[in-house]
């Protein structure tokens, strides 16, 4: 097993379905790896098509198989479930670096837009700029 950590971009999303029927919604992201969550700023009234630009970082090793993004609309009473991205991590422990790339947003089965994400493993010993 392969330890190390896991950057994630979150670059943003496109074609969301709106929760909000009398205004731009205003998400954000949970980003879950294994037990590990972290939350992404609140896009203010981004509505539909949100931007993010933000990384994260995740201690994690090659045994976890995916990296769950929760879309959530940050409301006055209760926040709401946008959707769900399911993002396979087998391929980043391999290349070790994915560039971002756009994943199905769904819900209840269905899709509810895209989301576009980048991907970088660094493996514990292993400095960014060495030479194999």
């Amino acid at each position: 097993m392969v330890r190390g950590t896991l950057e994630v971009l979150l670059v943003g999303a496109k074609g969301l379905e709106n929760t909000d029927f009398l205004n731009n919604m205003d998400p954000y992201a949970l980003i879950i790896c294994r037990t590990q969550e972290q939350r992404s700023s609140v896009a203010s009234g981004k509505g539909t098509d949100p931007d993010w630009n933000e990384t994260f970082v995740f201690s994690t090793s090659d045994d976890v198989t995916e990296l769950i993004i929760k879309l959530m609309d940050s409301d006055v009473d209760s926040d709401d479930f946008v959707g769900e991205a399911s993002i396979p991590l087998e391929a980043v422990y391999l290349e070790g670096n994915i560039p971002p790339t756009v994943y199905n947003v769904v819900k209840d089965g269905e899709y509810r837009g895209e989301i576009k994400i980048g991907l970088t493993f660094n493996p514990e010993g292993h400095r960014p700029d060495e030479y194999s």
